[in-house]
């Protein structure tokens, strides 16, 4: 019924109450789970996680604001791109949040490694066929300017993807979907404050929409504040259907269709 296409179960606040998780998504009716890579090293313990469960599946890649870890060659991702149940490239993009606090003071244009690195991801899953799962804040001008460059312009072969936890503008959401892109919606859409990302949520077609929890983070209301897990997707499906008067289950479904048409 209800699909979770981003969410982080390799994570220690997750990973250790896994039985539990499985137990309270099959009591929510959601059914299946996309397990989100963040760094080479971590791959292993969320590749796992997909070859055990066969309601599971896994990315391959590296996280923009992850530093001090492997940076992967288009090679590396290929190789693991390759194995059973990787079925996207990511999380890849670009994060210019916060930039003094968070950043050390740099400028955008000291974060060069970030656009390398997400290059790198874009050439992979052109080259395994296989889209991405991008991740974008407070950059989404070079993170749509990138994706053409490198190939991504809507037309003709290319790898697509999910702008996953969207919070950006309608008119990113508009570039987005012409660039051939789906547009994933998390918990955040359930906050009292998000009234102009429900506006984009309005508008984005059904049949382009993803929704996602990206546990361990976001918990959408009525759990905001406490650690989130993919049992809570229906909340978002729910806000979603509230504002096109329609069901949840009918947000669950087209979201689960949608998933299938982009990964498989």
């Amino acid at each position: 019924m209800f699909t979770d296409s981003h969410c982080h179960l390799s994570f220690p606040e997750l990973s250790a109450q896994l039985p539990a998780i499985r137990q309270a998504m099959d009591e929510a009716r959601v059914t299946r789970a996309l397990c989100i890579c963040t760094t080479m090293e971590e791959f292993g313990d969320v590749h796992a996680l997909a070859l055990a469960h066969d309601n599971f599946w896994s990315t391959v890649g590296v996280h923009p604001d992850n530093e001090g870890v492997t940076e992967p060659s288009v090679q590396d991702l290929l190789d693991r791109a390759a194995l059973p149940r990787v079925i996207a490239i990511g999380e890849t993009g670009l994060d210019y949040y916060g930039m003094e606090d968070r950043k050390g003071g740099r400028s955008i244009a000291d974060l060069e490694w970030q656009r390398e690195r997400f290059r790198t991801h874009i050439r992979a899953a052109r080259a395994c066929g296989k889209p991405l799962v991008i991740h974008t804040r407070s950059a989404s001008d070079d993170t749509l300017a990138i994706l053409r460059e490198e190939g991504e312009d809507g037309a003709g072969k290319r790898a697509g993807g999910v702008f996953h936890c969207f919070t950006e503008t309608a008119e990113v959401a508009r570039a987005a979907l012409d660039l051939g892109y789906y547009i994933s919606f998390s918990g955040i859409l359930t906050f009292k404050n998000a009234q102009s990302l429900r506006d984009v949520a309005a508008f984005v077609p059904l049949d382009r929409m993803l929704i996602e929890t990206d546990s361990p983070y976001l918990a959408p209301v009525p759990y905001r504040g406490k650690t989130n897990n993919p049992s809570y997707v229906p909340f978002v499906a729910q806000q979603i259907a509230a504002l096109r008067g329609m069901q949840a289950e009918a947000v669950g479904e087209a979201t689960s269709r949608n998933f299938d048409t982009l990964f498989f």
